[in-house]
């Protein structure tokens, strides 16, 4: 008798996580966020290049995240709280784990300055077309 409550508790505490996880995220690949992708200038154009080669095996197609980085098109991100040079610091330094439980992000040496802004501005791009501003 023991041994089956066990097993229906356990059985019962993966399928909520499982079911709060599908609510949460409103996806199922692995991302985070769903990201409504808006047409895109120009810059944010080069920008998505960039990011898809260098970030989103981390941050997830769209920055939507993933299983390795947490997403961009969040609201932690606004750029009232992250502004564009805390992506540069990012990039250039590094960071350390504060909002998230993926561990540090290293520097990124391979992105150039003249790269991460146009990344940012792809970010930008994304998060206003998102609701955030």
């Amino acid at each position: 008798m023991k041994k089956r409550y066990v097993i229906i508790t356990v059985v019962a505490v993966v399928g909520a996580v499982a079911l709060w996880k599908l609510a949460f995220t409103g996806v199922s690949d692995g991302a985070h966020v769903s990201v409504k992708v808006p047409p895109l200038t120009a810059a944010a154009k080069r920008g998505e290049r960039v990011f898809a080669a260098n970030c989103a095996v981390c941050h997830g197609k769209n920055a939507a995240g993933s299983n390795s980085g947490p997403p961009l098109v969040h609201k932690i991100y606004e750029p009232s709280h992250h502004g564009d040079g805390s992506f540069i610091s990012a990039v250039q330094n590094g960071v350390r784990q504060h909002h998230w439980s993926y561990g540090n992000m290293p520097r990124q040496p391979n992105i150039s300055s003249r790269q991460a802004g146009q990344i940012i501005t792809y970010v930008r791009e994304l998060q206003r077309a998102n609701g955030i501003n």
